[in-house]
Parts: C-alpha cells; structure tokens; sequence
C-alpha cells in the first residue's frame, strides 16, 4: 500500500471513530427521553384519569393533542422543525443548525405520543447537521460530503447496531469508476465511524431486530416460488399505499400547518381505537408481541391490524409529523406475513414474514440491500438468505422506475421551512 494512501485513510480516522461515537450517544438520548416521556403519557397519567393505555379517549385525546404541540413547535420555534418531511428521503444534505433543536423535540413528542412513525429520517437529518457543522468548523479542509458520508456511517451503525447496514448502503453511494481509489479505501472512515457508532450503541442497549419465530429448515423449490409470489403481493399492496400517501399529502398540505398536525393526531387517534396500541408506535416491539402471540389472532384482526397501520402510517407521514417511514412499513410487512401465514399455514411462518418484510421495506426506500438486510436481520437463518436474494430480483425488476413513497414536487405549507424536495442519498454524497 502506498503511503498517500495510507496517509489518505488515516487522516480521517480519528473523526470517523468520533462520529461514530457521537452518532450513537445522540440516538441513545433521543431514545431516552422518548422513553421516560412514552412511559409518562401512556403509564403514569392514565391511571390518574381512571383510564389504561388502552382506552379510547385517552389514545384519541392524547394523539390528537400530540398533533397539535407539534405543530405549535413546527411554527413558533425557530427553524420550523425543518421542510415538510413527506418531501426528504432519508439521507439529505445538511440543514442549518437552527433547524436541529426543534427537529430534535418534535422526533421526541412524535416518538413519545404513539405517532406511527420511526426515529430514522429525523435522527439522521440531525446526525448529519451537527457533524457538518462542527467537522467543518475543526477541519475546514474536509469537504461537507465527506463529513456526511461518515455522519450517516456512524448512525447508520448505530441504528441497527452493526455496520455491515452501513456498508451495504456505502457501496451503492460509492459506486465504481475509472480513476477512483479502491473500494475499500474509501469505505476505510465510514466503515470505522459505522463499526464505532454499532459498539457504542451495543454497549449501551444492543438493538435487537429478531422477531421470536422458528428458524426456516430446508430449503424447498416450492418456497421460491411461494416466497416470491408474497414479495411481490408484499410490493402491490405497500404501492396502495404508495398512491394514498401522495394523494393524501395533496390534502394535508393546503391546510395550515398546525391544523393539519392537529387534524392527522385526531385520525390517528381514531386508528388508534380500532387497531389497538399494537397498531401504533413506530412498530418494532408491536411486531414482536404479535408474532408471540400470533396463535391470538384470526384472519379479520390481522386484516385490521395491517388496514390501521398503513393507513396511520400514510396520515402521520403526509400531516406533517416528523419521522421516518420504514420502521412502520417493516411493521406492516410483519403483520401482512402473519397474515398470508394464517390464510395458509402451510407456508412457513418464517418465510411469510421475510418475503413480506422485504417486500414492503423495498416499497418505503427503493433499496434492494436495505431490504435484504432487514428481511434477514429480521429472520435469522443460513437457509433462508440464499432464497431471499433470490426472491428480490423480480420485486426489483417489478418496482422499477413505480412511484415513491416521498413528494418530490411540494408546495411549501403555511410556515414551514423551505427545504430540498427529496435528494437522494447519491445526490447528497
């Protein structure tokens, strides 16, 4: 190895590791104090009330209230909490420093209040401003896409708790070409802020994404072909949601905004009553428990369950709350899994809930490895992983060039921040 590239790698070193770091200590944080604030609202005060977590007016009262504190902040605070979050992807370019405290407050809120939507866009997006503008600051040298490279690296890392997510994701925005260094040069920082963010987070509270299901067996031929027919059923019905998504956005976004934010909490309160708290939330522990207690539930309720959580999903993503999409849909595609697998147990449980993870998660982010990663995260087992590569090629080449689950041509709401459509995260880098 030469020794420009070496010095090349090294130089960055140290504040990848830093990142990484940082970028875990941030998402614990958030999660902390979303946490404490979850337990209060939906532990402490209902019991006072003479109500549960689950009685009906307390989840409509408390998401409609939730919509409406965070549109208050979306308007008064400085920065407006960001753009409107239906028009970014999930890596953006950086946003202004005083964008982040309000972001940072309403993810807390959105998190806190029962929202049906994950931490992943806005913790990135905060992740990504902090680190720009302090690397910058300390190291005006580095390009900006260099210190946004290692911020989504680090909390990429730290999100799923291992950086080989952050590689697969790495390699699509490096790509290849002539006169590049190699590969593995360029991933050298991100790989060490991703590997510092993931221990960091596992020393902590070590993400857990497993679902409690029997391991898939064998191998059969006949699962290829089932296990592809649920992947790309998977990716019709997420594209219905796909189409509701910016229908419903159209909707949302002539309204003011504290009135569409107040307006969604109230319907996602009303959800609420009909799904249940298994149907709120960002999803993961929801999946969890239905998957053990899965033997609880007939065909109609897990119909339900999937109608209430695309639809809370749709509202909480096109009203204004900000948070990510694809935690929700992975917990959308759980519960169609369970779903196929009760309309025909024969198909193994295990592989109904990996085709239907896969394909709703290929529907939330266009991303083949994401979608593969979780898919196997999800439902450990050497036997499965080879048909799963398998199975995503046709939902791939199915979903090319469909519509995506983000607007792309917004029309700015009363208040709201101006912010960049939707770029990509190859546009970013």
């Amino acid at each position: 190895m030469s020794s420009s590239r070496s010095h090349t790698m090294l130089a960055l070193a140290a504040p990848a590791l830093l990142v990484g770091v940082g970028s875990a200590l941030i998402l614990l944080v958030v999660v902390i104090v979303a946490n404490l604030l979850q337990r209060v609202l939906w532990n402490v005060l209902p019991p006072m009330f003479g109500a549960t977590p689950a009685t009906w007016w307390w989840i409509l009262g408390m998401l409609t209230v939730c919509g409406l504190v965070v549109g208050l902040v979306a308007k008064f605070v400085p920065g407006h909490a960001g753009p409107d979050p239906a028009t970014v992807s999930l890596f953006g370019p950086p946003m202004p420093l005083v964008v982040l405290p309000g972001l940072a407050l309403v993810l807390v809120l959105m998190l806190a209040g029962g929202v049906s939507l994950g931490p992943e866009n806005p913790i990135v997006a905060i992740v990504i401003g902090l680190t720009v503008a302090i690397g910058t600051r300390l190291m005006p040298k580095v390009p900006v896409k260099a210190w946004v490279i290692l911020a989504v690296a680090g909390i990429i890392g730290a999100m799923f708790g291992t950086p080989v997510a952050a590689a697969l994701l790495l390699s699509e925005i490096f790509g290849g070409g002539e006169n590049q260094p190699p590969l593995w040069d360029r991933m050298f920082a991100p790989l060490l802020a991703a590997g510092a963010g993931a221990v960091t987070m596992t020393l902590f509270e070590a993400p857990n994404f497993a679902l409690p299901v029997e391991p898939y067996g064998a191998a059969r031929a006949i699962d290829l072909l089932t296990g592809t027919a649920i992947v790309l059923l998977s990716c019709g019905v997420g594209m219905l949601a796909v189409w509701l998504f910016l229908s419903l956005h159209r909707l949302f976004v002539v309204l003011p905004q504290v009135l569409a934010l107040t307006l969604g909490g109230f319907l996602l309160g009303l959800l609420g009553i009909v799904g249940g708290p298994l149907t709120m939330f960002k999803g993961l522990g929801e999946m969890k428990t239905m998957v053990e207690q899965v033997g609880n539930f007939g065909v109609s309720a897990l119909a339900i369950f999937l109608v209430v959580r695309l639809l809370a999903t749709v509202i909480a993503g096109t009203c204004g709350f900000r948070g990510g999409r694809i935690f929700p849909m992975v917990a959308a595609g759980a519960t169609f899994g369970l779903l196929v697998h009760s309309l025909i147990p024969a198909i193994p449980l295990s592989l109904s809930l990996a085709c239907a993870i896969m394909g709703f998660t290929l529907v939330a982010t266009r991303d083949g490895w994401l979608s593969l990663f979780l898919a196997a995260a999800m439902v450990p087992g050497p036997h499965l992983l080879p048909l799963l590569c398998l199975m995503v090629l046709p939902a791939w080449f199915v979903m090319a060039g469909r519509a995506e689950m983000i607007v792309k041509t917004p029309a700015p709401r009363q208040g709201e921040a101006a912010g960049p459509a939707s770029p990509a995260a190859k546009a970013s880098a």
